[in-house]
């Protein structure tokens, strides 16, 4: 399923600011708006925030503002791929996002990790992945 050759493809990359948010929303619905209906691509542009927030508080916490955070889409026949690049320290996901679907309590009354939930439940395939240039990787993947 994922040998295929995207369709159509687009980057962007920003700052670690918060208020580039903004910027990614436009970029993610100017690219998907004819590509996506609109309850798939509400749902992808939400996972694509959440885990742009993340790099921002998360993993770029203590690096400087001007240290860039890349992020590309790519549609496929029968899924949309989002990725985000981020240049934090290596992070465990697997474990955490592991820690937090084990606890008993309502995510939506936790203080942190609920955009890893919300990733989750908002995608077909979740992944995170330390590379060989000292970035990580988000991978998220959500079928058509």
């Amino acid at each position: 399923m994922h040998n295929e050759r995207p369709g159509q493809q687009s980057h962007l990359q920003v700052k670690t600011d918060l208020n580039a948010v903004t910027e990614v929303l436009q970029w993610f619905e100017e690219f998907t708006s004819s590509l996506l209906p609109h309850q798939l691509g509400s749902q992808c542009q939400l996972a694509l925030v959440e885990g742009f927030t993340n790099a921002v508080r998360h993993a770029h916490h203590d690096l400087p503002p001007t240290t860039p955070i890349d992020l590309e889409l790519k549609v496929f026949p029968d899924f949309l791929e989002m990725r985000i690049w981020d240049h934090g320290p290596p992070f465990d996901f697997q474990a955490k996002l592991q820690s937090l679907c084990q606890e008993e309590c309502d995510p939506l009354e936790k203080e942190g990790g609920r955009g890893l939930i919300f990733m989750q439940q908002l995608t077909d395939e979740l992944s995170y992945a330390r590379l060989d240039d000292e970035r990580n990787c988000l991978l998220m993947r959500k079928r058509r």
